[in-house]
């Protein structure tokens, strides 16, 4: 197991859509109080700690339910190419566990100055549930992504547990508003996955189920540009309640990411839909920071 293999597996140019989240909501608590950069950076560690044993974990489960297979539309990893043995991933899979679990305690450490009171006792059992749901995408038993229900658990994790905890965590306040922009970064990211799952519907629809395969292709597409559309007006109901002028419809920048990505939807399938993918995670992660600096 070679360092370049643990590197391509751990899928690092998915790792701003993660922490498009968490910049979002810090941003915009900092806004509104004083922050303490220790438990800042504890939350970006752990946010990439869960990304990368979600990433790990996806490869893994692909591979041993032989949804990784020689025609698979998107990019091939490396247990699939044979850089990395199946007992390998399994040893990096439980360091990446267990390294999400200590930086997420010392996370709800540095936050509250203690985990025995109730409200630091249920972020940890969050952060319990995230670790779950980072290795049970397609690991175990009855993988939820395999039965269609990955865009849940990606808007409820990737989108309401990111910018909600990270607002709530630096400043330890709450606003309901704050549900606005996390379903916008939810939208955004239950879209990345749905594109992942346009690309790779030929070779899915043998082993798993997915929403675009439910849909079908046409549906799927139609699917897509509701995510967008829908995260955008999120984000833009959010902005003109707290509008400071201009600045807080800084985000607007981003747009041609975006709709470059949809005509690209539109217009390509299979492997030609791979760029599509890295186009919408950085331009999730620029709306995510122009909104979180101009809001």
């Amino acid at each position: 197991m070679t360092l370049k293999a643990c590197l391509r597996s751990m899928r690092l140019r998915t790792l701003p859509l993660s922490l498009a989240g968490i910049v979002l909501g810090v941003l915009l608590a900092a806004k509104i109080c004083d922050y303490d950069l220790l438990t800042v950076v504890l939350l970006a560690l752990t946010t990439v700690c869960l990304q990368i044993l979600s990433n790990l974990s996806n490869e893994l489960g692909d591979t041993l339910s032989g949804t990784d297979r020689s025609d698979r539309q998107g990019i091939h990893y490396s247990i699939q190419d044979g850089e990395m043995t199946v007992p390998e991933m399994k040893r990096l899979i439980g360091c990446f566990a267990v390294l999400s679990c200590l930086v997420g305690f010392a996370m709800v450490w540095s936050a509250f100055g203690t985990v025995l009171a109730p409200l630091p006792a249920a972020f940890l059992a969050l952060g319990a549930a995230a670790v779950w749901a980072a290795m049970h995408y397609t690991l175990g038993k009855n993988p939820y992504g395999y039965r269609g229900l990955g865009d849940i658990f990606v808007f409820i994790f990737f989108g309401l547990a990111t910018v909600c905890g990270g607002y709530f965590l630096t400043c330890l306040a709450w606003d309901w508003s704050i549900l606005l922009p996390a379903s916008a970064i939810g939208c955004f990211s239950v879209a990345v996955l749905n594109v992942n799952n346009i690309r790779d519907m030929k070779s899915d629809a043998e082993t798993r189920t997915t929403v675009a395969l439910k849909l079908g292709l046409r549906r799927a597409r139609i699917y897509q540009t509701v995510l967008i559309a829908a995260g955008w007006v999120l984000m833009t109901v959010y902005a003109v309640q707290n509008a400071q002028g201009w600045v807080s419809f800084m985000y607007v920048v981003s747009l041609p990411g975006f709709l470059t990505h949809l005509r690209g939807v539109w217009t390509r399938e299979d492997r030609a839909l791979d760029p599509m993918l890295p186009m919408l995670v950085m331009s999730t992660f620029l709306f995510a920071l122009l909104a979180g600096i101009g809001c």
